[in-house]
């Protein structure tokens, strides 16, 4: 069924469109924009949504998050990454089953939905269940078979990761596929140069953890004999489109050079402080001209999916840390959990801005709360003020996957008790 919004306050994130343009109609026909305008007259047979007082904008885009670890929520307090990778997450993950993976992904695909996300970029285990999950909910993935050389296993992996891009590589609309590197610190050259040419040969993203922290950056100093983490890029990754996520412990020299690479940046921030990882260098990324857009990480490090809580702490940190409160202003901390996402996946012409001819994935907020009154800068509003459950309505390629804050279809009593009796299994 089409839908016509009436008399939005719109936030487009478009360069051909002001930014802020208050009571505007959106038709939505097949699943993309059809028109955006003023007194669109209604149709038969369309679904009328009334946004007076409103704020439309594009749906949220993850770009770096686990989404079955819903399970692993709170497990964190007092580790560091290698330890709770090493004594925690990676025993329990040993035993997780099809079916537990499933219902993790619905747990998280619902917490995106109800919070403005109508697009992540995965990097988990059994794929076929995240898509299922999130098939029967309408969420839009880019995801892949994580390939690491742990526990010697990488040749299992690999095929995993090929049989899965054979099987779903162009088979959804909603689904795309990336090469999955989960760090270089885990993933010998050898495995490295092998999902290189697996990249070029079907022409995806390579999507990869990178310097989160400081024990990792000498790891693979170590492991490849390199002086910088980023002479490994270098060597290998000249030729691939890359989404890295955390890039935290890097020098300015070595962000200089990024600069140079076909390097997307997914920070992190909320996960990075709770493994106290330190803090990424974002407002000197941008400046250097690279790429940055936003990720949760998944629940265990990054406790939700509520992609409004990185944007408020992307924006304070990069004021703080700085030492300067002009530092990162609020539209272009829109831009970067937006149309920046998009770039990143190489979806940008499809996705991540509100404009005649794309894909209508969208939300519509209502800012008209105790927390939000008054908007003396909506930008700054929806950035430092607005949280999840400001999100109203959810629509995903031009379905209304949530109306009034409802998802139809799913039981999310049985998937709540579903993911506690998981956990309670494994841990």
């Amino acid at each position: 069924m089409d839908i016509l919004i009436k008399n939005c306050n719109l936030i487009s994130i478009s360069d051909k469109r002001e930014k802020y343009e208050p009571d505007m109609d959106i038709y939505i026909s097949n699943g993309k924009i059809a028109k955006i305008g003023k007194n669109i007259e209604e149709t038969n047979n369309v679904k009328v949504i009334d946004a007076k007082g409103k704020i439309c904008m594009p749906g949220l885009i993850n770009t770096h998050t686990h989404i079955s670890m819903s399970i692993f929520r709170e497990t964190l307090d007092g580790y560091t990454l290698q330890d709770w990778l090493n004594d925690k997450i990676w025993p329990m993950e040993d035993k997780l089953t099809p079916e537990d993976i499933y219902y993790a992904s619905l747990l998280s695909c619902i917490e995106m939905i109800t919070t403005g996300t109508t697009m992540a970029n995965d990097q988990y285990c059994m794929a076929e269940e995240t898509i299922k999950a999130a098939n029967e909910l309408g969420m839009r993935l880019e995801l892949t078979r994580t390939v690491n050389d742990v526990q010697e296993m990488q040749r299992q992996r690999i095929e995993e990761l090929e049989k899965l891009i054979k099987e779903y590589n162009h088979k959804y609309e909603n689904i795309t596929l990336n090469i999955g590197i989960h760090g270089l610190y885990t993933t010998g050259e050898d495995t490295v140069k092998e999902l290189i040419e697996m990249a070029k040969k079907y022409d995806m993203n390579v999507h990869m953890h990178f310097c989160e922290n400081a024990q990792e950056t000498l790891d693979i100093k170590k492991a490849y004999n390199v002086v910088s983490p980023v002479d490994v890029l270098k060597k290998h990754f000249t030729e691939t489109h890359n989404i890295l996520a955390h890039v935290v412990k890097v020098t300015s020299k070595e962000i200089d050079e990024l600069s140079k690479l076909k390097v997307n940046v997914s920070h992190c921030p909320i996960s990075n402080l709770r493994l106290g990882c330190g803090i990424a260098k974002v407002k000197e990324m941008l400046d250097k001209g690279i790429n940055v857009s936003l990720g949760t990480d998944g629940q265990g490090s990054g406790s939700n999916l509520d992609m409004f809580e990185t944007m408020k702490f992307t924006g304070l940190l990069q004021k703080g840390v700085n030492e300067n409160p002009k530092n990162l202003e609020s539209y272009e901390i829109l831009k970067m959990a937006t149309i920046n996402g998009a770039k990143a996946l190489r979806l940008e012409d499809r996705i991540g801005s509100i404009e005649e001819g794309k894909q209508a994935d969208l939300i519509i907020l209502d800012l008209n709360t105790e927390t939000c009154i008054p908007n003396g800068n909506i930008f700054s509003s929806i950035v430092y003020n607005a949280k999840g459950h400001n999100v109203c309505h959810t629509i995903i390629n031009g379905k209304l996957v949530m109306e009034n804050r409802k998802i139809e279809g799913i039981d999310k009593e049985k998937v709540y008790k579903k993911c506690i009796q998981i956990i309670d299994r494994i841990q």
